[in-house]
């Protein structure tokens, strides 16, 4: 209504040709005029919408990759939509950039790559999240199985018995006629049809047409249905050799199903007898564990972890960076980017150092192998609050069992490191049936329970006036993690 134009930015054409329906649907009868440049459109289409977009005639322009030509030239662009962002590569997003000097810029994605998610993280780009469902909405029940006919005969059945449509994902070509013929042979009843990047523009327009209006409920596909697609039939989706796929296609693929009021279900299937790899084995136990409405960010969160930020300054869009070490890089991003925003950096507290005579680490017992070890100390040494203690613990529980004596020691050292770094304590210590706590010189100790526990140990508890440290005699060596946990939680109330 500025006077400014529009581009919406889609990857796939399909995407796109269901925006510009979108849009066109929702703005009839307003005065914003909508437009699409895609390969369904014919090259005189085209080049007189691009005529149009020149002169200002076109308010929004949607499009996949054409609309970064350099052929298209907008008369005054003011915002870039860009849909499905995770799906463009760093050097496209640099010409998005270049394109767009001046333009305000909004990048959808429901599972941003690493080093997006990160630059949000840091400061480096502002972040909205919607988490609130649509009305009437049911989480998709998502299971991880072997490769089973009669459990894929079943599911297809269920569908097709309530009306429903199947999205079946196969994602290699050479592949998708057998697989046809093995779903004929196991649910004779059903319709399918197939679609894949090999067959022509038309025919995979038409075959997408169909499935919206259910002209044949079953969809053996590539994974071409990833992005966008919006069937509120289908609420079924199985995803043949699922472990090939990456953490935010898997998510993006489910996202097909629950579209509408109906339970939805989704599958993911490997090979019978195959040994997954570890990386393989986390992204799909990490689709299963977030499996409820609006878990794009922890999903991202978790590829994030897996994958590593990537690098902000180059091409790499996932990975360690290995020279300075992730802690090091992060935090001199962050000063970089508070000095350019003209705020002084946030003041990153020392950890304190706990000594404490308990055993507090993962057993072999429990977990034998190293890299799941690494995984757990990792995110252990990093945990903030009491939440991401219990949600490590019940994760802790699901994949690997009760965790035995040593583990949950190490949780509750966690957990008194967190209590300790919000008081500002420096050191925390035991000596024999001592405790020794010393404080920094910021630290924020609440009088009220630093007098309580004046009261509960009364001679036992030593204070000096000429330093900031506290002496604790015990009577016993038994319970001293709890004994300790109360003391913080005392010092902090």
């Amino acid at each position: 209504m500025n006077g400014k134009q529009v581009a919406i930015l889609a990857p796939t054409t399909v995407l796109a040709l269901q925006h510009y329906q979108t849009f066109s649907e929702r703005l009839a009868g307003f005065l914003p005029t909508v437009d699409l440049v895609c390969r369904f459109r014919s090259p005189k289409e085209q080049r007189l919408t691009l005529q149009k977009v020149r002169a200002g005639q076109v308010d929004i322009l949607i499009g996949t990759h054409s609309i970064l030509n350099s052929k298209v030239a907008f008369k005054n662009l003011g915002l870039l939509i860009i849909d499905e962002e995770q799906r463009f590569g760093v050097k496209q997003k640099e010409k998005i950039r270049s394109l767009s000097a001046g333009v305000d810029i909004l990048a959808m994605s429901a599972t941003p790559i690493p080093r997006t998610l990160h630059m949000s993280l840091v400061s480096a780009r502002d972040m909205s999240l919607i988490t609130t469902p649509p009305a009437d909405r049911f989480p998709v029940q998502t299971y991880v199985i072997e490769d089973d006919d009669a459990i894929i005969a079943e599911a297809m059945r269920r569908e097709i018995r309530r009306g429903g449509q199947i999205y079946f994902i196969c994602n290699r070509i050479d592949m998708i006629d057998s697989m046809s013929e093995r779903l004929m042979n196991l649910v004779p009843e059903a319709k399918i049809r197939t679609a894949h990047g090999r067959q022509s523009d038309i025919f995979l327009e038409n075959v997408m047409a169909d499935f919206y209006e259910g002209k044949f409920n079953v969809l053996l596909s590539t994974t071409i249905v990833e992005n966008g697609l919006d069937v509120p039939n289908a609420n079924t989706i199985i995803i043949y050799d699922a472990d090939n796929f990456g953490l935010s296609q898997l998510y993006q693929m489910r996202g097909r199903v629950g579209r509408s009021h109906k339970p939805a279900f989704a599958y993911f299937v490997h090979r019978a007898m195959k040994v997954l790899s570890e990386t393989a084995e986390k992204r799909l136990h990490a689709m299963k564990e977030f499996a409820r409405l609006g878990a794009g960010f922890k999903i991202a969160m978790r590829d994030l972890e897996i994958r590593g930020a990537g690098n902000l300054l180059g091409a790499q869009q996932h990975g360690h960076i290995e020279s300075v070490g992730f802690e090091m890089y992060r935090q001199l991003l962050e000063e970089a980017v508070a000095k350019l925003q003209n705020r002084s950096p946030e003041k990153i507290e020392p950890e304190p150092e706990i000594f404490i005579s308990v055993e507090a680490y993962i057993d072999d017992k429990y977990i034998s192998d190293s890299g799941n070890k690494i995984e757990i100390y990792r995110r252990l040494s990093v945990v903030r609050d009491d939440a991401e203690i219990k949600d490590i613990f019940v994760e802790l529980t699901d994949r690997f069992g009760k965790p035995t004596e040593p583990v949950k020691n190490l949780l509750r050292i966690a957990r008194i490191k967190c209590l300790a770094k919000k008081i500002g304590v420096k050191t925390l210590r035991q000596n024999n049936f001592r405790l020794e706590i010393s404080f920094g010189a910021s630290a924020k100790i609440s009088p009220v329970g630093y007098n309580e526990l004046k009261k509960i140990f009364k001679n036992r508890f030593k204070e000096f006036k000429n330093s900031r440290d506290i002496f604790i005699d015990l009577q016993t060596k038994k319970d001293i993690l709890k004994t300790l946990t109360d003391v913080l939680k005392n010092l902090s109330r």
